[in-house]
């Protein structure tokens, strides 16, 4: 039989709240990487910097979501995603209060797509647009340009993936 008894909230201490300071840390960079950009580079494929064979910095405006996705859909877009931002960033911090500060994989994943996506929420609502420049290309072929924040965000998607994986197989070997 079961316990049935229900069981104690988390206090802060002890959630996964306690990671909320990698967010932080995900916005400060990923702003200041925006603002290092805006402030030294020239607008658009004429001022790219060729770093190597495969790299370039491009300073370039994303007025859509991921890959330019609705960047042509005149305007109401940016507080469609903006409301999804908040919408996201609100429900991975209740899961971080849920989530014990010692599940350290799944609460660092939080918090990479929590900054990432304050990070281009902040674009988003003080620039009209989301500030890209990382471009990634094969010979003629260029992946659409991204930044910090878009990075912060996949690599906690991944994580979050792999934690799932995990605790599968945690799950099937009891």
């Amino acid at each position: 039989m079961t316990n049935s008894a229900p069981q104690q909230p988390l206090t802060l201490k002890q959630s996964g709240i306690r990671w909320l300071w990698l967010a932080i840390l995900v916005f400060i960079i990923d702003n200041g990487s925006k603002l290092l950009v805006m402030d030294t580079m020239g607008y658009g494929w004429p001022n790219r910097i060729e770093i190597t064979p495969f790299f370039n910095l491009l300073y370039v405006h994303n007025t859509g979501a991921a890959f330019s996705f609705l960047s042509e859909a005149g305007g109401w877009q940016r507080w469609l995603f903006a409301a999804i931002a908040f919408g996201v960033c609100g429900l991975l911090a209740l899961w971080m209060r849920r989530t014990p500060a010692t599940n350290k994989m799944a609460n660092i994943a939080y918090a990479l797509i929590i900054g990432g996506a304050l990070g281009n929420l902040f674009d988003r609502l003080y620039h009209g647009f989301v500030v890209d420049f990382l471009d990634f290309y094969y010979g003629s072929y260029h992946w659409p340009a991204f930044n910090i924040a878009d990075s912060a965000i996949c690599l906690g998607a991944a994580l979050l993936i792999l934690d799932g994986f995990r605790a599968d197989k945690a799950t099937k070997a009891h």
